[in-house]
């Protein structure tokens, strides 16, 4: 399916964020056109590799905004896609058409006494307090820039777009990626009844190290599923310490067999049991 088709994206974003958030547009049938400063987009030269692959498909077109205004298609592009700080877009004086529709993707939003300061995916994490269960401990995946900020801007550039189609109006668009990472885990503020479920904090969800020095995933939380797991590893004394901190004796079983092994006997036995493979592994497992 292409449901944006005949719908042209306007990005003028840099790194990762809205690139990544271009990405997906294109992916849905838009097409993209990339605008870069005569020097290019850091990233091209910082990380090629990603850059390639986040901007394939997109049209790359050059301008200089010292030497006068943006290429004609801005003003009747559907979407604009801009990352500057907040205040910078306005003094670049792009004039967009009476349709088009400016999504501002920033790291604090556009008012507010952090707005002007700079930060990267960590930082925003860090006041968002998503990090508070795992510091030191530094996240996998840059969550405030691809799911608080470049997903996010995808979900209200959807929204403005069947808005337009339904009204006729438009607006701007700003996603602060600090706040979206806060709404992530924000629902955490009612309460939890198990503390640090989510950060080993209870033998039913945790990764356990294998034979082979690889590692399985353990998210048994319903009691079907626990039961199930200790039945098949002969350990039905552990049906009842699902929710325990700590299981040294689940620790040394799972590590007498290897990887391989552990996913013959357990994975597909509603067990809530996998691997962690390598990015190379899950490119292979989930084409």
């Amino acid at each position: 399916m292409q449901p944006l088709a005949g719908t042209t994206v306007a990005d003028f974003t840099r790194y990762l964020p809205g690139p990544y958030a271009s990405r997906e547009l294109l992916r849905l049938g838009a097409r993209v056109v990339k605008v870069e400063p005569p020097e290019g987009d850091p990233a091209r030269t910082a990380t090629p590799g990603p850059y390639e692959a986040l901007n394939a498909g997109k049209e790359i077109v050059t301008w200089d905004a010292a030497a006068g205004p943006p290429p004609a298609f801005v003003r009747d592009a559907d979407i604009v896609l801009e990352g500057f700080r907040p205040g910078v877009w306005e003094r670049l004086g792009v004039e967009l058409g009476p349709r088009t529709i400016l999504c501002s993707v920033t790291g604090f939003g556009a008012n507010g006494p952090r707005a002007q300061q700079a930060g990267h995916d960590l930082n925003y994490l860090g006041y968002a307090g998503a990090l508070a269960d795992t510091a030191p401990a530094l996240p996998p995946v840059q969550v405030a820039d691809l799911a608080a900020g470049a997903q996010s801007a995808v979900i209200e550039i959807l929204a403005a777009l069947l808005e337009r189609a339904q009204t006729g109006r438009v607006g701007r668009i700003v996603v602060s990626m600090t706040h979206g990472s806060h709404r992530l885990v924000a629902h955490r503020l009612a309460g939890e009844t198990v503390p640090r479920l989510l950060t080993g904090g209870v033998a039913c969800y945790r990764i356990y190290a294998t034979r082979d020095g690889r590692w399985l995933t353990v998210a048994a939380l319903e009691p079907k599923f626990w039961r199930r797991l200790c039945e098949l590893l002969g350990r039905p004394d552990l049906v009842d310490r699902a929710f325990e901190p700590e299981l040294p004796e689940l620790d040394a079983l799972f590590r007498t067999r290897t990887l391989d092994e552990w996913l013959a006997l357990l994975e597909h036995e509603d067990t809530c049991v996998g691997p962690v493979l390598t990015l190379e592994e899950a490119a292979t497992e989930l084409t």
